[in-house]
């Protein structure tokens, strides 16, 4: 476990993403109230959100599910800066410092919390400099109101930037077994400053869930993941296939498989779980009794290289002025 900074809170070695508790339908909001009671009964007490989750839904019933817990007792990291359109989709980014404000004060009150542990843009503004943003947030810890900082999506210098204005807590992206970029320059620049790495993204969209069928698969083609476009869906499900084989093997199943290689990449990186299903969290827990050997990762990663992978698992764009800029 890590430490939180300011009260020595020991961070769970995972952490749950609340994406999935946005829908408006009845049913899912108690869903996740109960996926959050389950977090914290095992131990679990780090959940990671964002204001832009179903435009503020996501906030409301993590606020509903923390009645009766102590504040000491659990850690909320919240995204800030995506812009909602009416259907639920998002059309640009606002991480203005003038705006921050304006931004955690809307979150304080639906989280009906007094300040948020960790604080940071869901991505950065070309347009906007990072010491900026940054800037305007160390504003809010000198108040009180955020605890850490952190920053999600950033590339190397990028960090360093964010780092050398105010320090960063947490740097949160994208780490799989289908997206291995972090270990090139990320993971030993946060290593190098001290920052610990929040991994979403652990299942690849859900090519690591398992239960792959023909009639899934022409289901999941296309979309906006470039893992699933029609050219590339049936190339990367048998990769995912082999990989379910060595964990078969191993008497676990594939998404305990893909957790434990996250959690066998250092202590100082913490997998989230995005569900609201009670037994998706307890599978993933399970992958904390899993050890794996040098050879096991090994086996892990030959059976899956990263030149055999058919297309980005995330979309590649950026923003400038607060406008998508895909490159």
């Amino acid at each position: 476990m890590m430490k939180d900074q300011q009260n020595g809170l020991e961070l769970s070695r995972i952490g749950l993403g609340c994406g999935h508790m946005s829908n408006v339908n009845e049913a899912v909001k108690s869903a996740g109230i109960s996926a959050i009671h389950a977090a914290f009964g095992s131990g679990i007490n780090h959940l990671n959100t964002g204001d832009f989750y179903g435009a503020g839904r996501s906030e409301m019933v993590i606020a509903e599910a923390l009645k009766g817990y102590k504040r000491d007792d659990y850690f909320i990291s919240l995204k800030f800066g995506a812009l909602n359109t009416i259907d639920g989709s998002l059309y640009g980014l606002d991480v203005s410092p003038h705006h921050v404000k304006n931004y955690l004060a809307y979150s304080l009150k639906r989280l009906n919390l007094d300040y948020i542990d960790l604080y940071q843009p869901a991505r950065i503004d070309l347009g906007i400099p990072v010491e900026e943003t940054i800037g305007a947030i160390s504003e809010l810890v000198k108040a009180g109101y955020v605890r850490q900082i952190g920053v999600s999506q950033v590339d190397a210098e990028t960090l360093r930037r964010a780092h050398a204005t105010h320090p960063i807590s947490w740097v949160e992206v994208e780490y799989s077994l289908f997206n291995r970029s972090i270990e090139k320059d990320i993971l030993p620049t946060a290593r190098e400053l001290g920052i610990g790495v929040v991994a979403f993204g652990a299942l690849a969209h859900g090519l690591l869930a398992g239960h792959w069928t023909d009639e899934r698969i022409q289901k999941s083609k296309g979309g906006y993941v470039p893992l699933f476009f029609e050219e590339n869906i049936e190339k990367n499900v048998s990769l995912a296939k082999k990989l379910g084989g060595i964990a078969a093997k191993k008497q676990m199943t594939l998404s305990q498989l893909a957790f434990a290689w996250i959690l066998s990449k250092g202590e100082d990186i913490i997998p989230l779980i995005g569900t609201v299903s009670k037994a998706h969290l307890q599978e993933a827990l399970q992958s904390l009794d899993i050890h794996l050997t040098e050879d096991d990762i090994r086996e892990i990663e030959d059976a899956i290289p990263e030149q055999e992978i058919a297309g980005a698992s995330f979309p590649n764009m950026q923003f400038r002025n607060g406008k998508t800029v895909r490159v």
